[in-house]
């Protein structure tokens, strides 16, 4: 399954520590994240990462566009809900995307491990029909 990873600048060790403990089960999917989440997730668990631009300068729209063609299974995106910046992804985006095109995504570390976990169990076969 491919699946989406990206997290705002406050949000990027969490990100890091969730790809850290969820490794095993990280490694035997696509991975795909902007820029500098998917090197930082890389620097930190050897995992490899198809990375897009930074969220800011297209990576974002890049995801976007995965999503529209049914090219993405999950997302999991970390971000700072007290934080409205330019230069961040944007939540609203995505997860308008994710929405329209019944992805199932992740915005904290709650539902992130849900679905993680959901998807080692089987959970997400669904996709695999979609």
């Amino acid at each position: 399954m491919n699946i989406g990873l990206l997290a705002h600048n406050s949000k990027k060790s969490l990100m890091e520590d969730f790809c850290l403990a969820y490794k095993k089960i990280l490694e035997k999917h696509e991975l795909y994240a902007t820029g500098t989440t998917g090197r930082r997730i890389e620097e930190v668990t050897k995992l490899h990462v198809h990375k897009f631009l930074p969220g800011s300068i297209g990576g974002e729209k890049q995801f976007v566009e995965m999503i529209a063609r049914n090219e993405m299974d999950m997302v999991i995106f970390f971000y700072n809900p007290l934080l409205n910046s330019p230069k961040e992804p944007s939540i609203d985006a995505i997860c308008r995307a994710c929405d329209n095109y019944n992805i199932p995504i992740a915005t904290n570390i709650a539902t992130a491990e849900s679905l993680i976990l959901g998807l080692a169990n089987g959970d997400l076969e669904w996709r695999e029909q979609v």
